[in-house]
């Protein structure tokens, strides 16, 4: 018998949040990502959880989970793996980079020379790396968590729009509050949780759950209103670079996840409204004028949801 994936989800979440306290939100955001097989952008300061979050989602799920930390001097070759000559047998032998996983932590990713940080890009989109004009698979599921600090950009590299676009959403974890950080020392006190964080699900159910998410219907005129909503971004006053239809797809995605998540067949366009600034909002290039006035891309995605009709809504007036 096939289990429900609520049930499958919900049980993930609990599991992952015995490590990552007070971040449901958070945690299910990630989960969201790796349902819809994207990736996931983590901007927030030092020491809030990032790496557990990735550790935490790979052990409950059984998937291969490697870390690379970013630096200047990082070569791609590094990233991807490396063939290396074989006396014995006189053939070139593939060592595998860090890439090939199924939950990757790029950790302080933007601090990478642009060379580097390229050597993810046929990663991320074609699920493959190429060494020496050989392509190597990687095995699915597959999902990129990159982190960056927004606060210090001394030494860094920012992501190129490019880059930027090929992650599904971008999450932020902020700090716990006060009684989920008492928690946290209390969680901690002999060991940490995510060393004996149990597996609940494997990578063949993560499998089926995506494959379950393309089956939730999507009416058409719900997808309408994603459209007019990435569409209103670009023609938006404040903005010099808007949604890409990209950024429609994850919109769309992510919202069938969310609804398989609740338990549902069908998207509503609370969804889409609730998932707006994650999906859309790193791929929103503020205008020179805007940043003058302090807008945030945050502003703007608030001010599309307000200007474009919400489909069923009764009109005001």
């Amino acid at each position: 018998m096939v289990e429900d994936p609520k049930l499958v989800a919900e049980r993930i979440v609990a599991n992952v949040q015995t490590v990552i306290i007070g971040k449901e939100r958070e945690v299910r955001m990630t989960l969201t990502a790796l349902l819809c097989g994207g990736h996931v952008l983590i901007e927030d300061v030092p020491g809030v959880g990032k790496t557990m979050l990735a550790r935490a989602i790979a052990a409950s799920t059984g998937c291969l989970f490697r870390r690379i930390q970013f630096t200047p001097d990082l070569l791609p070759s590094d990233v991807t793996g490396v063939s290396i000559y074989n006396q014995k047998t006189g053939d070139f032998e593939f060592r595998d980079g860090p890439v090939i996983s199924q939950v990757l932590l790029a950790d302080e990713v933007n601090r990478a020379t642009p060379k580097t940080q390229s050597a993810l890009l046929e990663a991320m989109e074609e699920r493959q790396v190429t060494v020496d004009g050989v392509t190597h698979k990687i095995p699915a599921p597959y999902m990129v968590l990159a982190t960056q600090n927004p606060i210090e950009y001394e030494g860094t590299f920012p992501l190129p729009e490019a880059q930027l676009d090929r992650f599904l959403i971008r999450v932020h974890l902020g700090y716990p509050s006060q009684l989920d950080e008492i928690a946290v020392l209390d969680a901690q006190q002999k060991a940490h949780p995510v060393d004996s964080i149990a597996q609940v699900t494997d990578a063949e159910e993560i499998l089926r759950l995506q494959r379950a998410v393309r089956e939730i219907y999507v009416d058409d005129l719900v997808k309408q209103y994603i459209v007019a909503l990435s569409n209103a971004t670009r023609e938006h006053e404040s903005v010099y670079l808007g949604a890409s239809p990209r950024g429609s797809l994850a919109l769309y995605r992510t919202s069938q996840a969310k609804a398989l998540l609740e338990g549902r067949e069908y998207v509503t366009p609370d969804d889409v409204k609730s998932l707006a600034f994650a999906a859309l909002g790193h791929r929103i290039i503020l205008s020179p004028g805007a940043k003058v006035k302090g807008s945030t891309p945050a502003d703007v995605v608030a001010s599309c949801l307000s200007r474009v009709p919400v489909p069923g809504a009764r009109a005001r007036g």
